[in-house]
């Protein structure tokens, strides 16, 4: 009789991949706010509701807690990683970065280069982001784009517990910064087989979710459920889109966009961020320039507003790109005999 295969959600899938890591590797060891939580009813420790729940009991030399000074415990995993550590620092919300930025922008991503080569900082630092828990503007963001302008840096966004875990793993085994973002609602929003097995994605290599020839559509993060749900309705209309998930944003795989661009002629991105400057009009502006003469349509981006997340539900709701915006805005890329017949 054929095994049932493991179902997990993307929060155990980081959990599992975290344990495997530390027990692989005696260097690896994972700090940050609330990893460990505060003491419950009982009298005992360990109440923390993310990723990194219970990996104290197995672990109780590898798993702390830091206190609520993110320019200290980051600067200190950069020092970590520099002298023979590899830490997974969580600094739960991405917002929060904006207190430790200098150790990021200038300390963990220009080490190496500081040095000649003869320091690596292999660092993961783990952060929540992405709209939809009612957490206000400044627990909402969805900062990726900053940290993908900066060289030194490689930024991971994975989209489903699978990639999630083969992600995290790599990230953890890479010598140099990783920023490694988790939209807060695929936590539990999301599940899928996961193998159970120890084993990596490698970074910067996107993978493409669904085939299609009429328009490529890239979608980040928790944005490629929407594109895939867009895909769909479109398929009922006859209209074929490609979903690309680039995984990866620092590295970031062009040549699985040129690929597909140069087969569907179309393009649409779909970002949570903020327009400007973003993750979105960096792929619309590199394809535009590299393969200006494959697109049939000016490519369009499907993004938030270049507005704070609000606070209110209704409004919140409306901030993010949904399956909706995608559908029309592929449809403003067809010729109107296209989508004429497919009204």
């Amino acid at each position: 009789m054929t095994e049932p295969q493991r179902v997990l959600s993307y929060l155990e899938a980081l959990n599992e991949a975290l344990a495997q890591e530390m027990e692989h590797d005696p260097s690896v060891v994972v700090f940050g706010e609330d990893n460990i939580g505060g003491t419950g009813c009982d009298g005992t420790l360990g109440h923390a509701w993310g990723p990194t729940r219970g990996l104290h009991v197995k672990f109780p030399d590898k798993v702390f807690d830091a206190p609520i000074t993110e320019a200290a415990f980051v600067g200190a995993a950069v020092g970590a990683a520099a002298t023979g550590l590899r830490p997974v620092a969580d600094l739960l919300f991405v917002d929060f970065a904006g207190v430790c930025f200098d150790q990021i922008l200038n300390q963990a991503a220009k080490l190496r280069y500081m040095v000649g080569g003869k320091a690596k900082v292999p660092l993961v630092l783990r952060a929540m982001w992405g709209t939809g828990m009612r957490r206000g503007a400044q627990h909402s963001q969805a900062l990726y784009s900053l940290f993908t302008h900066i060289p030194g840096l490689k930024v991971v966004a994975p989209s489903n517990p699978v990639d999630a875990k083969g992600l995290l793993a790599a990230s953890i085994q890479d010598d140099d910064p990783v920023i490694f973002f988790e939209h807060k609602l695929l936590y539990f929003g999301s599940r899928g087989v996961v193998p159970t097995e120890r084993y990596t994605i490698p970074l910067g290599v996107a993978k493409t979710v669904r085939e299609g020839d009429d328009v490529t559509i890239v979608a980040i993060g928790r944005m490629v459920n929407e594109a895939v749900a867009a895909a769909e309705q479109l398929a009922a209309q006859g209209i074929q889109a490609e979903v690309i998930d680039p995984r990866t944003l620092s590295p970031f795989d062009f040549d699985a966009v040129y690929a597909s661009v140069e087969k569907t002629s179309r393009l649409v991105v779909v970002d949570e961020s903020n327009p400007r400057c973003s993750i979105a009009t960096d792929i619309a502006g590199n394809v535009a320039e590299n393969r200006f003469s494959a697109l049939s349509a000016a490519v369009r981006t499907v993004t938030g507003p270049h507005a704070p997340v609000p606070f209110s539900a209704a409004l919140e709701d409306a901030f993010p790109p949904n399956a909706s915006k995608i559908v029309d805005a592929v449809r403003s890329t067809l010729p109107s005999s296209v989508t004429s017949k497919a009204s």
